[in-house]
Order: C-alpha cells, then sequence, then structure tokens
C-alpha cells in the first residue's frame, strides 16, 4: 500500500473512531442514570484511577491497585495489591459498593465473591485502540455520577487524538520499531495482538515483531530477523538489565540496525501501554522520537 493510501485509510479509520466516539457519548447520560453512583470506589486500574482524578471524583476512592501510580496521589491510596492477584479479603475490608477494572483482573473466584458480597463489579474489555480508552471513560463517569465531565473530557481528549492522528499520517517514514519487555527473567519481544503493537502503529511505526502473535523470548535469532530500527523499552526494564549502556552489550542487540545510530526509545509504561486520558501525548511523543531517530 502507498503511503498516500495508508494516509487515506489511517484519515478514514480516525473518522469512524470519532464517530463511534460520539455514539457513546449519547448514550453516556442514559446509561449514567441507570446506575447509583459509588460512594465507595475501588480502582483496579492505572488508567481508569487517572480518569477519577481528572473528573474531580478522587474523594470515592478508598483503594487502588498497584499500577495506579498517577497522579501521584493515588500513590498514598490503600493498595490492593497486583491487578492479577487479588484477594477478596482485602478488597471487602475497604468495604467498596462498586469495583472497576478491565478483564485482567482476577483471579476470577475473587471477583466472583465481591459480586456475592453485593459489591458491583464493572471490568472493561482491552481492544488495544482509541475506543478502549472511550469506553473506559465512559465507565468512569457512570460510577461516579459524573457524566457531564465525563462528555466534557472526552471531548477534548477526541480532538487531541485526531490532531496526533492527522500528524502522523502526514509523516514520510515508517521505522520498524520493537519493543522489548524486560521487568524480570529473560527478556521478550512484542508481536502482534499485543497493545505495543497497536501502539507501534498508532505511532506511525511498523512492528517489527509482527511475523509472530503475543510476545516471544529474546534470541539473537529472533532480533536478526525482526532488523529493528528503532527499540523501546521502560526505564525500569532497562534498570532491570542493568542500564543503558550495559543494554547495548547484550549481542543479540549487534545485529540490528537499531544498534548502529544506539535508536532507543525509553517510556513511561503506565502512560503509553495503559490506554489511559495521558494516551495522546504518549503517542505524539513516540512519534516524534521516532522521526528523529530515523531522520
Amino acid at each position: 500500500m502507498s503511503h498516500a493510501h495508508q494516509r487515506r485509510a489511517a484519515l478514514r479509520w480516525m473518522g469512524m473512531s470519532m464517530a463511534a466516539g460520539a455514539m457513546a457519548r449519547m448514550g453516556l447520560v442514559q446509561a449514567a442514570s441507570q446506575v447509583q453512583p459509588a460512594r465507595r470506589l475501588v480502582s483496579l486500574s492505572g488508567a481508569l484511577t487517572e480518569m477519577v482524578y481528572h473528573l474531580g471524583a478522587e474523594s470515592l476512592l478508598v483503594g487502588t491497585d498497584t499500577t495506579s501510580l498517577y497522579p501521584e496521589a493515588a500513590q498514598k491510596t490503600a493498595k490492593v495489591g497486583y491487578v492479577r492477584q487479588l484477594s477478596a479479603e482485602g478488597l471487602l475490608a475497604l468495604r467498596p459498593d462498586a469495583v472497576i477494572g478491565t478483564m485482567e483482573a482476577g483471579p476470577a473466584v475473587v471477583l466472583d465473591q465481591l459480586r456475592a458480597a453485593g459489591v458491583r463489579v464493572s471490568l472493561i474489555e482491552g481492544s488495544n485502540d482509541w475506543a478502549e480508552v472511550q469506553a473506559k471513560l465512559q465507565l468512569v463517569g457512570r460510577e461516579t455520577g459524573r457524566a457531564s465531565q465525563a462528555q466534557a473530557l472526552q471531548l477534548k481528549l477526541d480532538r487531541q487524538w485526531q490532531q496526533v492522528q492527522e500528524r502522523v499520517a502526514r509523516a514520510g517514514r515508517q521505522p520498524r520499531a520493537l519493543f522489548m519487555l524486560a521487568h524480570g527473567g529473560t527478556p521478550s519481544v512484542a508481536g502482534r495482538g499485543t497493545s505495543a503493537h497497536a501502539l507501534i502503529s498508532m505511532a506511525g511505526g511498523v512492528n517489527a515483531g509482527a511475523a509472530f502473535e503475543g510476545y516471544r523470548p529474546l534470541t539473537a535469532e529472533a532480533m536478526a530477523a525482526a532488523a529493528p530500527d528503532v527499540l523501546i523499552n521502560t526505564e525500569p526494564g532497562i534498570e532491570a538489565m542493568g542500564g543503558e549502556t550495559a543494554f547495548w552489550r547484550r549481542p543479540e542487540l549487534a545485529l540490528t540496525p537499531a544498534f548502529a545510530r544506539k535508536a532507543l526509545v525509553m517510556v513511561d509504561a503506565g502512560q503509553l501501554l495503559g490506554f489511559g486520558p495521558r494516551l495522546p501525548e504518549a503517542v505524539d511523543r513516540l512519534h516524534r522520537q521516532f522521526q528523529s531517530l530515523v531522520a
């Protein structure tokens, strides 16, 4: 597909995304009227927690999961543990009447125990696109009784997102980028069906790991086959690998075009991979870094 065709396709996609957002907003107030707003709320998602603060509803929060690190005030909330390793006892001790999160939350038996205790559990299915951000904001507006504030924020974020995607569509170069996950143990690289794959595309890149699904262990063969122009990692990931100097000493990286120019982008995982209100800003920054590294 030519760049011109890609640009037109991107703009058509933006139009459909904006239309979907408008439809979601039309149902926002109606949905909110059907649910009694929470009085004691637990958030099991960093992105959802950010939205609670954006809507000025933080006084409702009685607990959050360990991914809820932004804004800084969220770090001072009672923590219920890692989102995939929750305990019913810890959650119920906070006496919530509503719990919000994504489908990553679990184990399932814990969620069932919450429901059996009369707690409303509302989870969002991840779709790795702008519609996921819209759905999350709709959920938070409904659960906090702030549908009108959610609608106003959605309009603002939709405009930001459209501006970023228009800028990405005008770019001339699409670098091959590869996201590495290295928070412990053997590093892995991201393929299709991951949030990293979606975000690389959103930022105007091509996922160098698109030949496979999910995450695969980092090997010399995989890196040589992927041939990325740019490598992406998180700041904790680089620290776990011994720092940036130690990172570039890894022999498998010498097989990549990225090695020659030391093309590394370090990202805030919560901001970039969380699909929250800072997504337009994060994608814009990633796009600009792509363009500067491959210019």
